[in-house]
């Protein structure tokens, strides 16, 4: 999977401004974005996170769930033999199953990369393809707090190390001051470090840190302006503060998403990231997908589930639909 060019991402959002990205241009349009209706925004959620499946849906929506995770290790006791460990796991999640899919990608820091490329093999590549990417996150991950010059060069060597995919962190505090232009440039600028020699690129998502932002009309404003920039992808959250992915921020995100495609014909991906840890509360993100921009959207290249341990839940359920009892935690691999 390859991200968008970065000349196509500035001048679809020149033409959207009519002007320079500046702060002034970037103001002037994301504050005349309308604003969001909290009340309707959450009661849309809570009745998306009601809706029940059948038996035979249950078990088409795991499987699902499993071919869209980027199952995730951020932890700085991280070492390559849990690296691999990951990797043998995104390759063969239960081992008692053939028919289990793999996960879409394995998500680690930067140094990780090549671990991560070695164990995965042969089968490392496009999730599309049925193969899995290796996402790293960089730019000074989770605080952001970093010059430019150290973003980019975390990003370079990340994709020079074989990352298929960027996760890159926004700078909050620039956003919550006001300084889109300077948010606006950072992405864009790490967009084009997303690009390799041969001219492809590693495909960029951009966590807003939905949890710092404080309101959802900022949720819309980062996401709008984040995909202004060039990303591929707006995902929630690192995973590092206590407010990570929520359905009503999710599917104000997935609006955008809509809204976006409907005005430029452009898809792009949507990730929840932090605090999805069971197969129901996973099922609730599908359904939301589905009901807003479509199942065309239940695709690796446009939707993933940021994840460490919802991975183990999916497999016990999946094993309770195949043999009618629940197993026991031993029955997965403790990650």
């Amino acid at each position: 999977m390859t991200g968008t060019s970065l000349i196509t991402a500035r001048e679809r959002a020149l033409a959207v401004l009519g002007g320079e990205p500046d702060d002034a241009t970037l103001r002037r349009y994301l504050h005349g974005i309308p604003g969001v209706d909290a009340v309707g925004l959450e009661q849309r959620a809570a009745g998306l996170g009601t809706r029940s499946i059948k038996t035979a849906s249950k078990a088409w929506a795991l499987d699902r769930i499993i071919s869209l995770i980027d199952l995730t290790t951020l932890e700085g006791a991280d070492t390559p033999g849990k690296v691999r460990s990951l990797a043998a796991k995104a390759l063969n999640p239960d081992p008692a199953d053939a028919t289990t899919p793999r996960v879409a990608a394995v998500c680690v820091y930067g140094d990780m990369v090549p671990s991560a490329v070695d164990a995965l093999g042969a089968a490392h590549g496009d999730p599309d393809d049925g193969l899995i990417s290796v996402a790293a996150v960089a730019t000074a991950f989770p605080s952001g707090r970093a010059s430019l010059e150290i973003k980019l060069a975390d990003t370079a060597e990340a994709v020079a190390a074989g990352a298929d995919e960027i996760d890159m962190v926004i700078d909050r505090g620039a956003f919550l001051a006001g300084r889109y232009g300077l948010v606006f440039d950072q992405i864009a600028a790490v967009k084009e470090a997303c690009r390799r020699a041969d001219g492809t690129s590693a495909s960029l998502k951009v966590i807003l840190e939905t949890g710092e932002l404080v309101t959802y009309d900022n949720v819309r404003r980062a996401s709008w302006l984040s995909i202004l920039a060039g990303g591929d992808f707006i995902k929630t959250s690192t995973g590092k503060v206590p407010s990570a992915a929520t359905l009503p921020v999710t599917l104000l995100m997935l609006e955008v998403v809509r809204d976006w495609h409907l005005a430029t014909g452009q898809r792009i991906g949507v990730k929840p990231a932090g605090g999805i840890r069971t197969s129901k509360d996973a099922i609730k993100y599908l359904v939301t997908v589905a009901e807003t921009v479509g199942e065309e959207w239940l695709v690796p290249h446009l939707f993933r589930f940021g994840a460490s341990s919802l991975l183990n839940d999916v497999l016990l359920q999946r094993q309770k639909l195949a043999t009618s009892h629940y197993s026991g935690p031993d029955y997965v691999t403790i990650d």
